[in-house]
């Protein structure tokens, strides 16, 4: 292009993209083309709109190139989007019909006024490359804002979480409803690989707030998952009967004494902290424990492997509710072998977890089932000798 070809194309462009008509078709082309554009206040597209046609205009004049201003002017309009909650596809929509409109236009008043066709060609080619640059500048500003807002948000949820699990004055997140009872969820799990399915997980199971509090996922949700939405072979979760947001901090103390219970059992997978509580609750005084085991289990040789199976078969006895049967297929062995075992330690001990009167829901049967739990936790050695 010619230097007087290009003044003339120049002044084409400034006198017409300048003229307040033009400004506010371009606007009115931008918040036609985006809903959420039009959403906006109608001032606001109109002072971007006006901050990226000076932009361009002076890109023009200065050999093509986009200042560092003009760059600026790009970037704030992207982070303005992001912070607004414009995605990026709906902004570049409002940006892109614009600019077609601006070139239409730049380019119908060219032809009016005799222009060339290859000067005004010549010209939208420069405009394209430098909007292109704005719109890399735009698309670069909008996703990190939405990071940083993300970010910032995500932190402020999870010291919500990290608050009010440890019984601290803190303001509901959301999702939560600060009138509505919660399940409290607790694990081991520090991955943060997994710990982000898991967060997935929930959040499609119902309102949860979810994150890693002392280093471990844990959760408040209005509904744990069920087991088949959660990754496979996932390790032990204890999720807590739902309470008011002002009690989750109690409720976080029991599920992690019940996860170190589950743990020490190696329990794994999603599991409610009730069904949890005589394990827990006995895991918590190994000493009152050996006590009785030392009492009802003192005619077995911890050294002997066949008073280890014994003691086994009678802990898997009350695991499967009493029931020979389950007891057998748990084992593998046949029902009859769980039966001589329990009589061989009724022998043994002078008693059974399987004598008339001794259902798992009476003391006796919690008192076996602690003792046996105990006694095979023990070292395998007879110490008795």
């Amino acid at each position: 292009m010619t230097g007087d070809a290009t003044d003339r194309f120049l002044r084409l462009l400034v006198e017409h993209s300048r003229e307040p008509a033009v400004l506010e078709e371009t606007v009115r082309a931008a918040r036609r083309r985006s809903d959420l554009v039009a959403a906006l206040p109608e001032q606001e597209t109109r002072r971007h709109v006006r901050a990226l046609i000076n932009g361009v205009l002076a890109a023009l004049e200065n050999g093509g190139e986009p200042g560092p201003d003009v760059l600026d002017a790009a970037g704030r309009l992207g982070s303005d989007r992001a912070r607004q909650g414009v995605p990026v596809a709906a902004f570049l929509d409002g940006f892109q019909a614009g600019r077609a409109h601006l070139v239409a236009t730049v380019v119908a008043e060219g032809r009016r006024l005799g222009v060339p066709a290859d000067l005004l060609l010549e010209g939208v080619t420069r405009i394209d490359a430098i909007t292109t640059a704005l719109v890399h500048r735009m698309v670069h500003a909008h996703r990190v804002a939405e990071l940083e807002a993300a970010r910032t948000a995500r932190e402020s949820r999870q010291q919500a979480l990290r608050q009010l699990l440890h019984g601290e004055p803190a303001a509901v997140p959301a999702p939560l409803d600060p009138a509505a009872a919660y399940h409290c969820v607790a694990s081991e799990i520090s991955d943060p690989a997994l710990a982000a399915r898991l967060e997935d997980a929930f959040a499609a199971s119902g309102p949860a707030v979810c994150g890693l509090v002392d280093g471990r996922f844990a959760a408040l949700t209005a509904r744990p998952p069920a087991a088949a939405a959660l990754p496979p072979g996932v390790p032990l979760l204890v999720a807590a009967p739902p309470v008011p947001l002002d009690g989750v901090a109690s409720r976080y103390a029991l599920c992690r004494r019940a996860l170190r219970a589950g743990g020490a059992a190696g329990l794994d997978g999603l599991r409610a902290l009730t069904d949890l509580a005589l394990l827990t609750v006995t895991e918590a005084d190994p000493e009152l424990g050996g006590l009785l085991a030392g009492g009802l289990l003192a005619g077995l040789r911890p050294g002997d492997p066949f008073h280890r199976e014994i003691a086994a078969t009678a802990l898997a006895y009350l695991d499967h509710g009493a029931r020979v049967e389950a007891a057998a297929e748990a084992l593998h062995v046949h029902p009859n072998t769980v039966k001589y075992r329990l009589r061989r330690l009724r022998e043994l001990t002078g008693r059974s977890p399987a004598d008339p009167g001794c259902a798992p829901a009476v003391p006796h049967a919690a008192h076996w089932w602690w003792a046996l739990r105990r006694w095979l936790a023990g070292p395998p050695r007879d110490t008795t000798t």
